[in-house]
């Protein structure tokens, strides 16, 4: 199968739409990503996959840890900004009137994300253009209001409209 006919396939899994991002101000990094998921309770884990050529990878790996910020509805402009919509890229994509705080790793964290973990960095894992990266959740947080922005069929989807 080739990688066309694949990514249309893979477009029909609805996903959370996260923000990964990782470093400290003036040499961050961060991008819009749905392959994100749990992996374990105990120890607290998660996987996420970032592409290698991505900037972001190496602030990952240089800073030892990343945040995961799950995005609701009303975030998509964040979202395409992240994703690379309109040329931002490196410490440009946290411009623009979000507002990033930290917490335990130093990583930042997006006030106002449905949920936010902050992550260290425990292993990665090559394979092919991307790496896996396992993060240890030390910290998080969550709202108790708000509906996701998922991504389906290549397009952002706010379930409380549909």
């Amino acid at each position: 199968m080739d990688a066309s006919r694949y990514r249309a396939l893979m477009r029909h899994q609805a996903g959370a739409v996260t923000i990964i991002a990782a470093g400290r101000p003036g040499a961050r990094g961060g991008l819009t990503a749905t392959a994100f998921s749990s992996l374990s309770d105990n120890p607290p884990t998660v996987l996420v996959c970032v592409q290698r050529r991505s900037g972001t990878h190496g602030v990952i790996v240089a800073s030892r840890a990343f945040s995961v910020n799950i995005l609701a509805h009303e975030q998509q402009t964040l979202a395409e900004r992240f994703s690379g919509k309109g040329g931002a890229s490196g410490e440009q994509r946290f411009e623009g009137g979000a507002v990033w705080e930290t917490m335990q790793t130093g990583a930042p964290v997006l006030a106002g994300a449905l949920a936010s973990l902050d992550c260290e960095l425990l292993d990665e894992h090559e394979f092919a253009t991307h790496s896996i990266f396992i993060g240890r959740v030390v910290d998080g947080r969550f709202r108790t209001e708000g509906a996701p922005l998922l991504y389906f069929r290549n397009d952002y989807w706010d379930i409380g409209a549909r």
